[in-house]
């Protein structure tokens, strides 16, 4: 299963809002282990654009820290499972999904020109 975290410093780190973020560390995993991840720098931020982007990769689950209601709405369309919430490092994120333990708070954005505000 692939799983995205919208992230920062190259992939390191979870970025607190999804369409403005530096990239996407994409991690397979099986078995509940981390296979293999790669950094995919964000194509650009247009509406609609990066959950089909995200799912034409194949992923399954996106990990950010917010996201704006539309994005969120797209991935649920997908069947791609929407994370928010998260904090921390991108890597460390995913095994607690993988544990079950990383829960989303459900902190989407609905006016777009405060995506700097997200989840307060």
């Amino acid at each position: 299963m692939k799983i995205a975290v919208a992230s920062e410093d190259r992939g390191r780190l979870v970025t607190e809002h999804f369409g403005h973020c530096e990239g996407f560390a994409i991690f397979e995993t099986e078995n509940g282990q981390i296979t293999d991840s790669v950094f995919v720098p964000n194509p650009g931020h247009k509406p609609g654009f990066l959950p089909n982007f995200l799912n034409d990769r194949g992923v399954k689950v996106i990990i950010s820290g917010s996201m704006g209601a539309g994005a969120s709405d797209i991935f649920n369309e997908k069947g791609i499972e929407v994370i928010t919430g998260a904090t921390g490092e991108a890597k460390n994120a995913v095994n607690s999904y993988l544990q079950g333990t990383l829960k989303s708070t459900g902190s989407v954005c609905h006016e777009h020109q405060h995506a700097d505000k997200c989840g307060e």
